[in-house]
């Protein structure tokens, strides 16, 4: 059966002051109506059971997640007992899964994208099921074609074309991954037209990927062995929190992806983004007449290029600025230049330094 794996456990420091441990970007409404774990969900009616779709969060999360997904059993919501990065999350999703279906077929799925109709996106799930059935060994992932050089992307190069029949979409070997670029060797990437921004969505058996962490990460796959023996012992939890804890903390691109074969890329047919940071609003935002991005209430004067965001109806003016972005919250505001947006990380840091935990 076809199983989906939501990994939502990221913090999403670059979305501060909305994003905050307790409620971070994945649980936030960002574009459109529903948070960006409820729309993740959403995607996959019709195609993913409720009781066949697990969340694996952050422990403090749980009951988070819980309340924004009551169509999922409480059993499907887990809780990490600590931050170990993409590779043991999916590890730790595959063995749960294995323990209850043996057969399982995993979908992968970041829980903070943003993906265009349902439609195209579940057309593409079922063309990677049918590359699945033609070699159960193979792992299947999801290209997205680029629009401009992006650095903060990693990529995926094709190879030869796949002879699948899978009707209004392509499919080629993977070539390799290669991490976030430089400047020029993205736009060399953008010019040699074979190269796709890696999605973070894959397809596999849960039992290849277990054997491919196992080749890979043998210190790893025996921890999480460990917490697979342990399913349904009363002693499940204490062997969960220190078998994790013990994992060393890798991304599934390093520790499995660049070294494992056969792999194959799908051409994604639906619209993608990974909504990354403040300025991706802009990408999802129509604008208004002066260029400004806003969300919440905003009075501008000679306000150009802005991108502002009140979350509690507090209205924001702003008069002679440009290109900033503003986000007002209550206990706290950010106003940034957009060219040094990517300085909120450092923001964060900083409040921690300075012990004012209340705002992260």
């Amino acid at each position: 059966m076809l199983h989906a794996v939501i990994m939502a456990g990221g913090s999403g420091t670059r979305f501060w002051p909305a994003s905050r441990r307790d409620v971070p970007k994945q649980l936030l409404r960002l574009v459109g109506e529903r948070t960006m774990i409820q729309a993740t969900s959403d995607r996959l009616e019709g195609l993913v059971p409720a009781e066949q779709r697990m969340v694996v969060t952050n422990r403090r999360l749980v009951a988070a997640v819980a309340e924004q997904l009551p169509e999922l059993p409480a059993e499907q919501i887990i809780g990490e007992p600590c931050k170990r990065d993409t590779a043991p999350c999916i590890g730790l999703a595959a063995t749960l899964l294995l323990a209850r279906d043996p057969e399982a077929t995993m979908l992968v799925l970041p829980s903070d994208h943003v993906i265009g109709t349902r439609e195209q996106f579940q057309a593409a799930i079922t063309a990677g099921m049918a590359l699945l059935e033609e070699d159960p060994r193979r792992i299947v992932t999801y290209g997205i074609p680029p629009t401009y050089a992006a650095e903060s992307f990693g990529y995926i190069e094709r190879g030869n074309p796949l002879a699948a029949k899978i009707p209004g979409l392509q499919a080629f070997e993977v070539a390799r991954f290669r991490e976030k670029p430089d400047r020029a060797t993205a736009e060399s990437y953008l010019a040699a037209g074979t190269f796709y921004w890696n999605s973070g969505i894959f397809l596999w058996r849960a039992s290849t990927i277990l054997d491919a962490i196992g080749e890979a990460e043998p210190a790893m796959a025996a921890r999480l062995e460990r917490i697979g023996q342990a399913v349904g012992a009363a002693d499940f939890d204490a062997v969960l929190e220190r078998e994790f804890a013990a994992i060393e903390g890798k991304s599934i691109d390093y520790a499995v992806m660049e070294r494992y074969q056969p792999v194959a890329v799908i051409e994604a047919a639906f619209s993608w983004d990974d909504l990354g940071s403040w300025q991706a609003l802009a990408r999802m935002v129509p604008p208004d007449r002066d260029g400004n991005t806003v969300q919440g209430q905003h009075v501008g004067i000679d306000t150009r290029g802005a991108i502002i965001r009140s979350d509690d109806g507090h209205v924001v003016v702003t008069i002679g600025v440009e290109d900033l972005v503003i986000v007002h919250t209550p206990g706290a505001t950010l106003v940034a230049p957009k060219a040094a947006e990517e300085r909120v990380r450092e923001a964060v840091r900083r409040l921690e330094e300075e012990g004012l935990d209340a705002l992260l």
